[in-house]
C-alpha cells in the first residue's frame, strides 16, 4: 500500500472519528499541567476510572510540585494504594515533584526532553502532557493505538516508536492532538483487543485486510491480537 493510499485511508478514518467524537474530553480528571502530569503518571497499567477515583484524595493533600515533594513517600503510597505499581509510582511522583520545584520553578515544562528527564515520565506520558496541557503537536502512541494502527493497515511498525512515526506522516500535524484522543476512545468503545469481530467494526470492517480479519477470527479467544 502506497503512502498516498494510506493517507486517504487515514483521512477517511479521521472523518469517522470526528463524527463519533466531535469534542472529546480528556478522560483523566485534572485542573492544570501538573495535575494532568500526575494523573497520566498514575494511569500506567491502571484504568482511567480508578485514577479518577484516587486523584481527588491525592490532590487534597498536594496540588503543586512543592506540596507533593513535601509529602513523604509512604503518605503518597497509602493515598494511591489502589493504583497498580503504587510503591514505584509514589517514589517517582515525589522525586519528579522535587525536580519540578527545584529546577523548573514549580512549573511543568512544555518541553519533551525536560519532561522525559523526570522520574516515571516516559515518551508517551510526556507527549500526552505536551498535547493536552499545552496544545502542542504531539501524537502519543500506546499499545492500544499501536494495535489499532496495525489492524487498520496504517502501520506495520514492530514497536510504538515506529508506529508513532508512521501515524505522524499520515495525519495532519494540526490534528495529531485530537486524533490521538479519538483513536483511544474508539478503541475502548468499538475496537477492543479481545473477542472483536473486525468485519462488523465501523472502521476495521473496511480498513483491515481480509487476511487480517481472518487471522484475528482464527486466533484463540485468550490471545492478544496486538
Amino acid at each position: 500500500m502506497t503512502t498516498n493510499t494510506k493517507a486517504a485511508k487515514a483521512a477517511r478514518i479521521l472523518a469517522i472519528l470526528d463524527a463519533l467524537y466531535p469534542d472529546p474530553a480528556i478522560p483523566l480528571t485534572h485542573e492544570d499541567p501538573f495535575t494532568l502530569l500526575v494523573a497520566v503518571m498514575l494511569s500506567a497499567q491502571t484504568t482511567d476510572k480508578k485514577v479518577n477515583e484516587v486523584t481527588p484524595h491525592l490532590f487534597a493533600l498536594a496540588k503543586t510540585p512543592a506540596a507533593m515533594a513535601a509529602l513523604d513517600v509512604e503518605t503518597i503510597r497509602q493515598t494511591i494504594r489502589e493504583i497498580g505499581l503504587a510503591p514505584t509510582k509514589a517514589k517517582n511522583l515525589r522525586e519528579a515533584s522535587r525536580l519540578l520545584a527545584e529546577r523548573h520553578g514549580g512549573e511543568v515544562p512544555a518541553d519533551l526532553e525536560a519532561l522525559e528527564a523526570l522520574p516515571g515520565v516516559g515518551h508517551k506520558t510526556a507527549q500526552v502532557v505536551l498535547a493536552q496541557a499545552f496544545g502542542l503537536p504531539a501524537f502519543p502512541v500506546d499499545t492500544h493505538i499501536h494495535r489499532l494502527a496495525a489492524r487498520w493497515g496504517l502501520s506495520s511498525g514492530k514497536n510504538v516508536e515506529q508506529t508513532e512515526r508512521d501515524l505522524k506522516r499520515l495525519f495532519p500535524k494540526e490534528r495529531w492532538k485530537d486524533a490521538h484522543l479519538k483513536i483511544v476512545l474508539f478503541g475502548r468503545e468499538h475496537c477492543p483487543a479481545l473477542r472483536h469481530d473486525l468485519a462488523a467494526c465501523p472502521i476495521c470492517g473496511w480498513a483491515a485486510t481480509k487476511k487480517r480479519i481472518e487471522q484475528e477470527r482464527q486466533r484463540p479467544r485468550a490471545a492478544n491480537p496486538a
